[in-house]
């Protein structure tokens, strides 16, 4: 069996590393803030149901281990929903330190 065969593996696996790092690159480059927003607000209008609109959704800087984002979106009549993202857009669970609905004191 020849040497090269021996190191294919090894290189195959480099490659595929090298590959993924690159994608998590690009997805971390080119992902915003108004992305996560708007995702999370198409998914707040599935979740509330009749009555619910995208103007009902706001985002604070997250707070918290890895939270980038925090969208809160909520009716004045109905209960609030609170999605936390990190850098990469995927949804945290809410750990409860994230900020709330009421207006910031200073």
């Amino acid at each position: 069996m020849p040497r090269w065969l021996w190191f294919a593996p090894l290189a195959c696996l480099a490659v595929a590393f090298a590959g993924w790092g690159f994608r998590m690159g690009w997805i971390a480059a080119t992902i915003t803030e108004t992305d996560v927003i708007e995702t999370f607000a198409a998914e707040y209008l599935s979740t509330a149901g009749a009555g619910a609109q995208r103007t009902d959704c706001l985002a604070r800087p997250g707070s918290g281990d890895g939270v980038w984002i925090t969208v809160i979106c909520a009716r004045p009549d109905g209960p609030a929903y609170r999605y936390s993202a990190d850098r990469f857009g995927r949804r945290l669970p809410d750990d409860g330190r994230s900020v709330g609905t009421e207006e910031p004191r200073t």
